[in-house]
């Protein structure tokens, strides 16, 4: 019985059909079977359902709306017509029309019996019957004059089959050679030999395979492909490099690309942060509807607040955007932590094995709604960090470096915030900042106590004056000089990207992941990559330059 398949609803159709159908019915769905084969292009994708529907099995196995190849299925409807004709123990005799043998068939096409197995993969559809006593394979007069029919040039092409010369073998090696040094991946190399010197794939396959056990000519004939590959194969796929060119970079098949694409992207949902802040009401029936809807609208306009004269353009941009009032921060929080909680639940569903790209295109689109719903829950509280910050900034300390700290305090807070209880988010917000500061403050004034030197005690006794407002401005001109020179380390898409994701244009408020994708004509996971791999660059200059940046 064959158990190589390679579509687990084929596979579980075989079981039921063999378990519950009767051999008649078993009988008569292998003729349904065998005429679906012939009718798949093995280039082209098939909804599984579609297929399980055409061979008159709909209800027999769970829904499976993915798409799988052409080739798999022919594979795997091949397998289970074997399967199903050896469960039925049918005489060879009793069939009702002329059936063929293995070596039947090669003595009647001039072919050897390896060819015909080569044919068996490729479509030609066997049955397993039982000859004089003993069960064999065979091979219905209609099943080959259908396959002759769909693969004459393959017929034609196996009939003047003859063994390789040595100056033949010699000189397709030759061509492989060329080939790779070229640039071409060793499927693509195989393809292009196919068809210039009329031999089958599987024969220039075996003469390259068994020169490169002495001599590699590809690059990827060393092993298998390291993660970073993979990643990177999954990185060019985001950038829109098509599926033929990744093959031919990486000589693997369209199978194994789409494979490793959907392993990538299956272990990046793994590590996405779901954490949520659990709730009730979450489980009952309309939650969706109750927690996804729209943000509420201020009963009165809230009033704009004036901004510090003495604070960064930058900073002084997030006084223009408005406070939430207490309706409209329990509507983010609760959206906030819904949306992950669905998220982490899709998550769970997922099989590893074959994880569904329509759940995992679901869960990337809750995650990335998460990210703009805790965007803007930071905007709308970035005021209070700065008001904390001059409260506890010092002539030690960096007004800079207080900002960064309790954003990053802000951040976790949003995280940990439970928005059942009904508190005020500022209150939870003001307590971790504060209780941050308690905690690196004094320690830092520890550490600069115990390196004191006698020009501090020199400068401790001079008289103090008030700071001087040309140096500070200089020092302003410095710092974004030096966030200007930096930003010069990316490339203009880059650059754009963070310039409006970050709002270093003063003119306008940040942009979200979505946003910023419909200005650059790219998706939301697109933009997201780059912004990654941007600010991994932004960090690297920033320490060369000794700029302190929390991004």
């Amino acid at each position: 019985m064959q158990r190589s398949y390679r579509i687990e609803a084929i596979d579980e159709l075989r079981r039921q059909q063999i378990r519950r159908a009767s051999p008649d019915e078993r009988l008569r769905r292998l003729e349904e079977v065998e005429r679906a084969v012939a009718e798949l292009d093995p280039s082209r994708d098939y909804a599984v359902d579609r297929v399980v529907m055409k061979i008159g099995c709909r209800g027999w196995v769970r829904p499976d709306r993915d798409k799988a190849p052409g080739a798999d299925l022919i594979h795997d409807l091949r397998l289970l017509v074997e399967d199903l004709s050896d469960s039925v123990d049918l005489p060879a005799d009793a069939v009702g029309e002329q059936v063929l043998t293995v070596n039947d068939l090669a003595e009647q096409f001039n072919v050897s019996t390896k060819t015909i197995a080569r044919w068996r993969e490729a479509g030609l559809v066997s049955r397993k019957l039982v000859f004089d006593g003993r069960k064999r394979v065979g091979f219905l007069r209609s099943s080959v004059d259908r396959f002759v029919r769909n693969n004459q040039s393959r017929v034609e092409r196996g009939a003047r089959f003859r063994q390789l010369t040595d100056r033949e073998r010699l000189e397709l090696v030759a061509d492989a050679r060329r080939l790779a040094e070229e640039g071409h991946g060793r499927s693509e190399a195989i393809r292009l030999i196919t068809d210039r010197t009329g031999r089958t794939a599987d024969t220039v396959r075996a003469t390259i395979t068994q020169h490169e056990r002495t001599e590699p000519l590809f690059a990827e004939t060393a092993g298998v492909l390291t993660d970073r590959q993979k990643h990177q194969v999954y990185e060019d796929h985001l950038a829109g490099v098509s599926v033929e060119r990744l093959m031919k970079r990486y000589g693997r098949s369209k199978t194994t690309i789409y494979r490793l694409i959907t392993e990538v992207r299956y272990e990046r949902i793994q590590t996405l942060p779901l954490d949520c802040i659990p709730n009730d009401r979450f489980k009952r029936r309309g939650a969706e509807a109750a927690c996804l809807g729209p943000m509420p609208e201020a009963e009165t306009t809230p009033r704009k607040a004036r901004r510090p004269a003495d604070l960064p353009a930058y900073l002084a941009s997030l006084y223009e955007v408005p406070l939430l009032t207490r309706e409209q921060e329990q509507h983010e929080f609760r959206k906030y932590n819904y949306l992950k909680y669905k998220a982490a639940k899709l998550r769970d569903s997922l099989d590893a094995k074959r994880p569904a790209p329509g759940v995992m295109d679901e869960i990337e689109s809750l995650y990335d709604e998460a990210v703009e719903v805790k965007n803007h829950l930071s905007r709308a509280n970035l005021r209070l960090v700065v008001s904390l910050a001059k409260k506890r900034m010092t002539p030690n300390q960096s007004f800079f470096e207080l900002v960064s700290d309790g954003n990053v305090s802000l951040m976790k807070a949003i995280e940990k915030f439970d928005f059942a209880r009904g508190n005020k988010f500022s209150t939870y917000a003001t307590w971790a900042i504060v209780k941050n500061y308690a905690r690196t403050i004094p320690g830092e004034y520890k550490h600069q106590d115990r390196f004191r030197t006698s020009y501090e005690e020199l400068f401790d006794s001079t008289e103090e004056y008030r700071a001087n407002p040309t140096l500070r401005e200089a020092a302003q001109k410095d710092r974004l000089e030096k966030i200007g020179k930096i930003l010069r380390r990316l490339d203009d898409r880059e650059q754009q990207i963070v310039i409006s994701r970050f709002g270093l244009d003063h003119s306008r408020e940040p942009l979200t992941l979505k946003e910023v994708g419909a200005e650059m004509g790219v998706t939301k996971e697109r933009v997201r990559q780059i912004e990654a791999r941007a600010l991994t660059k932004l960090r690297q200059a920033a320490a060369e330059e000794r700029v302190a940046l929390e991004l």
